[in-house]
Parts: structure tokens; sequence; C-alpha cells
């Protein structure tokens, strides 16, 4: 897994993580979004609208993680497969060597 994949899936859990003021913020546009649309804003509505955004977030956070398993999966076969062939060759070297 190259550097590239670890900053995907740190950036995928960076931007899971909510503040306190990210939350009052987005507090603010749910109010603010409710009065435009002439609704009244509850703290139900903001419940539901918070759920979304995390389970939101919850499934780009899982995708992210799955993929940088998935490429460690490749990477760890692959490196495997370089071992074995790098042995197989050294047993190679050390019969003509020896014959």
């Amino acid at each position: 897994m190259d550097r590239q994949d670890y900053n995907d899936a740190e950036r995928a859990v960076d931007q899971t993580k909510w503040t306190v003021n990210d939350y009052a913020d987005r507090a603010k546009d749910y109010i603010r979004e409710e009065k435009r649309n002439n609704r009244v804003a509850t703290s139900e509505g903001w419940m539901a609208r918070a759920k979304e955004n995390i389970r939101d977030a919850w499934e780009d956070t899982k995708d992210a993680v799955s993929d940088a398993w998935e490429k460690t999966k490749d990477w760890t076969d692959d490196a495997a497969d370089d071992v074995k062939d790098a042995g197989e060759d050294v047993r190679a070297e050390w019969r003509k060597s020896t014959n």
C-alpha cells in the first residue's frame, strides 16, 4: 500500500470528524434552511439530518477502508510472490554453483 492510499484513508476519517463548532454551524444552516422554506426547525429534524450526514460519512469511511484493505492484500500477495521467486532464483544459482 503506498502513501497515497494511507492519505486517502486518513482523509476519509478526517472528513467524518465533526467538532462542536461544526455541529453548531450545521445546526444554524439547518435552522436557516427550514426558515427559508417556511417550516419550523425541530430538534427531531436536526437529529434526522445529522444521522443522515453521519451515515453518509460512515459509508465513505467504509469504502476507503475497504479499498485500503484490498490494496494491502494485493501488495502482500505480490510481495509474497516476489519473495518466492527470489528464493527459487537463489536455489537455482546455488545448484549451478555446486554442480
